[in-house]
C-alpha cells in the first residue's frame, strides 16, 4: 500500500508536480509518424503531461511540437494555416517556426520590435521507429534521443500502435508489470491443462535493480518437471519490454498470435492525471520480419485492431460505457474474463478501479514484488529530481543493450546461465 500523498507524488503529471517534473526529463511519445503523413499537411492536436499542444510537419518534413494557443490573443492554433516551414495563426496571421520563432507579424508595421520578443512555447522532436518523440523538460537536463532497440530494427520486423486507456498511467503500467495475472484475466482456456498459465497460477518472482530500471523474472513450475520462465525489463520510468517466443498453449499450430517469435512492450503516457496513451510496439526476432498479415492478426487478437477501435479514435469500442461487451456465457466456459481482447481485458481491470485508484486500501503479496519495486524507484527518482540531481536512466547508455528473454527451461537448468547471451540487444 501507499501512503495517500505518495499516491499524489507518482499519480499527478501535470508541470510544477514531482512525477510531471520526472517525466519531462525524459524523451516521451508525443504522436505516431503515421499521423502526420505529409509536409504542410493538417497540424493534430496532442495533450501531453497535462498540456494542450500542437503539432505539425513543416515543408521540411520535421515536425513542431507547439503551444495550442497562440501567444498574441491566445486563438487556437489548430485552425492555422501550416505554410513555407511554420504554423500561421488564422486570426491575425502571425507565423512561428517548429522551433517557436515568430518568422511573420503581418498585422504590425514592418520592421516592428515585437516580433523579436514574441515566441511560441515549442519542445524539440525527433522520430525514430514511426514515433514522434519529445522533450519537455530543462535544456541543460536533455538527454540525448532514445535508442532503445526496437527502434533500430529493421521496418519490416517493427510495428507500433496506439490506445486511449480512461484512467492515470500509473495503473495502467502497474497492470503491465504484473506477471501473475495472466494467469487468470487473460486465461483464455480454462481447465485447459495444456495451457501453461493454467499449470502454474503463482509464479515466483525475482527482481533485480539496474542502472534503467530492473529486470524481472517470472518462473511458473510446469507439470513434466521444467520451467516457464520469463525475464521482462522495466525502463524508467514508464516503458516495458517482454519477450513472446514461447506459445501459450502446448501443441498450437502457427496459427496461434505467439507462433511468431518477438519481443514487445508498451509505453504508458500520460496524457494527464486521469487519461493515459498506450504505446504498443511489437519486433519480429528473425531476420524475415513478420509474415503478411500476421500484424494485423496480432493487433486484433490483442483487441485493438481496427475493427476494435471506435472510427477516427484510439478508443476501444468495448470499453467502460457498455462494460467491454463482456459475455458471461463465454465467461462460464471458456474463458476467465468473458471479454475479448487481452488488452481489453486489461483495459476493464484497470479503468474499472477509477481514474485514480486509492493505494492506501491495497492489500499486497508477494506477486507484487515488481509493483513494489517499481513505485520504491519513482519515489526516489522524483526526489532526486527535486534536490536537483539528474533522473535516473534517462541517457541511452543506460537501456540501449537490453533485450527481454522467455523461454520453457529444464527443470536443472539456471535462467542466469541458459539467458546471459540471448539478454543482449542484436540490432
Amino acid at each position: 500500500m501507499l501512503k495517500h500523498e505518495d499516491n499524489e507524488r507518482v499519480t499527478r503529471v501535470s508541470k510544477g508536480t514531482p512525477m510531471g517534473d520526472l517525466f519531462r526529463r525524459y524523451w516521451q511519445p508525443a504522436i505516431l509518424s503515421g499521423e502526420l503523413p505529409e509536409k504542410d499537411g493538417p497540424p493534430v492536436r496532442v495533450r501531453l503531461l497535462g498540456e494542450n499542444l500542437l503539432a505539425f510537419r513543416d515543408t521540411d518534413g520535421e515536425v513542431g511540437l507547439v503551444d495550442a494557443l497562440c501567444p498574441h490573443r491566445r486563438a487556437a492554433m489548430f485552425f492555422g494555416r501550416n505554410e513555407e516551414c511554420g504554423i500561421r495563426c488564422a486570426y491575425h496571421g502571425w507565423k512561428f517556426d517548429r522551433h517557436g520563432n515568430c518568422t511573420d507579424m503581418p498585422s504590425e508595421p514592418v520592421g516592428t520590435p515585437l516580433q523579436a520578443k514574441v515566441k511560441i512555447k515549442a519542445y524539440p522532436t525527433v522520430e525514430k521507429g514511426g514515433v514522434v518523440w519529445t522533450y519537455m523538460g530543462p535544456k541543460e537536463q536533455q538527454p540525448a534521443p532514445p535508442d532503445y532497440e526496437w527502434l533500430r530494427a529493421p521496418a519490416k520486423n517493427r510495428f507500433v500502435s496506439k490506445t486511449w486507456e480512461d484512467c492515470n498511467w500509473l495503473q495502467a503500467m502497474e497492470g503491465g508489470l504484473d506477471t501473475a495475472h495472466s494467469s487468470f484475466v487473460h486465461n483464455e482456456f480454462i481447465g485447459n491443462s495444456n495451457s501453461l498459465r493454467n499449470q502454474d497460477r503463482s509464479p515466483s518472482i525475482e527482481v533485480e535493480r539496474t542502472d534503467y530500471g530492473y529486470y524481472y523474472v517470472s518462473t511458473r513450475r510446469l507439470l513434466d518437471g521444467s520451467n516457464f520462465v520469463r525475464l521482462y525489463h522495466y525502463v524508467m520510468p514508464n516503458q516495458q519490454m517482454r519477450s513472446g517466443t514461447v506459445k501459450f498453449l502446448k501443441g498450437a499450430g502457427d496459427e496461434d498470435p505467439h507462433a511468431v517469435p518477438k519481443i514487445d512492450g508498451h509505453l504508458w503516457v500520460p496524457v494527464d492525471d486521469e487519461h493515459t496513451f498506450v504505446y504498443n510496439w511489437t519486433c519480429a526476432v528473425g531476420d524475415e520480419g513478420f509474415p503478411e498479415g500476421y500484424v494485423d492478426r496480432w493487433e486484433s487478437f490483442m483487441g485493438r485492431g481496427k475493427e476494435d477501435l471506435i472510427p477516427g479514435t484510439y478508443q476501444l469500442k468495448r470499453n467502460l460505457s457498455n462494460d467491454y461487451m463482456i459475455d458471461r456465457e463465454l465467461q462460464r466456459t471458456k474463458t476467465y474474463s468473458g471479454i475479448k481482447g487481452l488488452n481489453t481485458q486489461d483495459y476493464a481491470l484497470q479503468e474499472g478501479m477509477g481514474p485514480i485508484v486509492d493505494r492506501s486500501e491495497e492489500f499486497l503479496g508477494t506477486s507484487d514484488r515488481a509493483i513494489v519495486a517499481m513505485r520504491r524507484m519513482l519515489i526516489e527518482a522524483t526526489k532526486t529530481v527535486e534536490n536537483g540531481g539528474r533522473a535516473p536512466a534517462a541517457e541511452p547508455e543506460a537501456y540501449r543493450t537490453i533485450r527481454p528473454v522467455d523461454r520453457i527451461l529444464p527443470g536443472d537448468v539456471a535462467w542466469k546461465d541458459a539467458f546471459k547471451s540471448e539478454m543482449v540487444a542484436r540490432w
